[in-house]
Order: structure tokens, then sequence, then C-alpha cells
């Protein structure tokens, strides 16, 4: 039996969020090990079965490989495309490119879901910066995750650090959600919104914060594959993603290699 909250939230236990934790390092490491590994040439399909073979040498399973009949283990989205990339052999990466790539695993039985975005060598100085200001903005978002504070609040921090950053895109229909032995539950998180609202956050909640960023309007649409969601004006997008628990000693980022101590420690000082 799993506790849920009166919202419908599952709270794990102490003893459940380390099996969590467990399962989002094998996210972790795969991510990690795809950012070493990208590079000019190669196609977003080549990235999907370094990252198979990842998580299975883990002893665990893609979350995303056959989830609603989605085909690959990652998601792939370059340059104008948001996110729910497919990965295929069609396209190579350039030089100047960026890729986000999305990726989940399940470990006995509990999930984890993170997402990065990187850049193919060189890239457009405004894109290294849509980058920082997006991972900072799902910084801002995950330290919010405080006993106490509200559901809204995460959302809030998000806008409220990309607004002040310049004229980009939030799309709204695209945010977070809770995760654990599912990895799309209860509650949903948008990336905007007024702070005080919704939920109140508790210890044992573990919540998925991903802003997705666009350089120009917030505005999208869905490709005929009925995945790939991409930029109205074809400019690029940005996304970023972290499964973090709500604990007694604050937010504890169960897909950073570090727990998030290195980045939470820098927003602190």
């Amino acid at each position: 039996m799993f506790k849920r909250n009166r919202h419908g939230i599952q709270i794990k236990s102490p003893e459940q969020l380390k099996q969590m934790r467990e399962a989002g390092l094998v996210v972790g490491r795969t991510l990690d090990l795809l950012k070493r590994s990208v590079e000019p040439g190669m196609t977003p399909l080549d990235l999907d079965g370094i990252a198979e073979k990842a998580i299975r040498d883990a002893g665990a399973i893609p979350s995303f490989k056959g989830y609603q009949g989605f085909p690959a283990t990652i998601c792939a989205s370059v340059n104008d495309e948001v996110v729910h990339g497919i990965p295929t052999r069609a396209r190579k990466l350039r030089e100047g490119d960026i890729i986000s790539i999305d990726c989940g695993a399940i470990l006995e039985g509990w999930h984890g879901d993170s997402a990065v975005t990187v850049p193919i060598g060189e890239v457009n100085p405004k894109l290294t910066e849509l980058m920082r200001v997006t991972e900072e903005a799902m910084w801002r978002g995950i330290a919010a995750l405080t006993a106490g504070r509200h559901l809204s609040d995460i959302g809030y921090e998000v806008e409220r650090y990309v607004k002040s950053q310049g004229r980009y895109g939030i799309p709204p229909e695209y945010g977070g959600h809770g995760i654990g032995t599912e990895m799309h539950m209860d509650p949903w998180i948008a990336n905007h919104g007024k702070p005080g609202r919704g939920p109140v956050l508790e210890t044992g909640m573990c919540l998925a914060i991903e802003p997705m960023v666009n350089l120009g309007t917030e505005r999208t649409r869905v490709l005929s594959d009925d995945w790939t969601v991409i930029t109205i004006d074809g400019k690029q997008s940005a996304h970023f993603e972290h499964s973090v628990a709500v604990t007694h000693n604050g937010p504890w980022v169960l897909t950073a290699l570090d727990g998030g101590k290195e980045r939470l420690t820098q927003l602190q000082d």
C-alpha cells in the first residue's frame, strides 16, 4: 500500500525515498554519459541506443519505451523541437545545434525522470544563454520544494526568473508532474502562475520539475507523429528536468548525482 494525502498525491516513506534515489541515479548517470557522448555527426537514434544499454546494464527498464506507444528510450528534441521528439536516423546532429534529452528509468518499481539540453559543439551565444536561463529557472523551482510552501510556488519561481532574464516564451501547456510508482502522477505542475495556491508541499512528496523555455513565442504545435512538439515560430527551445523529493532537510534532487547540494547551496548564499 502507498500512502496518499487528501489531494491524492503519493507520499513516500524514508525507505521508499531511498529506492527512488536509486532509480534517479540510474537516470542521472545515463544522462551524464549521453552528455559526454554527444558530438556532431551522431543521430538521435545513436544516443537512444547508448541510453537503453546504460539503463538495462544498471538492472533497470526504460520508462519511456512503449509508454502510450512511444517507440524509444529517450525523447530527443533538436533545436525548435520543444519536447517529446522521437529519435531517428533521419537527422544528423550538426555543429551549432542544441538537443534536449529527456530520460526515464524504472528500478524495482520506482521511476526516475530527468532532462538536459546539450549544445553540439560551438553554438550561438543566444542559445548558450537560453540553456543557462532554463536550467537556472529549474533550480529556482526546485529550491521552492520545502515543506509548508504551496505547489504553485514552484511555477511562480520558474516564471519569475525567466521573465527577469528577457523576452522568452514558456509554453503553458507543458509542465512538471508527480512521480513515484508511476512516471506521471498527480499533481501537474505549471511553469507559471501566482504563489501561495494549490496543495501544501509535504515531506515525502516527489515531483518532477521541468521548465521548457523558448527563444521566441510560447506558442507550440504537435507534429503529425502525435508526439513531437515544435515552436510555432521555428526558434529554438531548451528543456531541463530533475525528479525531487521534499524532505525535512529541504529538496533532495534524486536524479542529480550530488543530490543537488552544489546548486542549492549556491542559491542559499
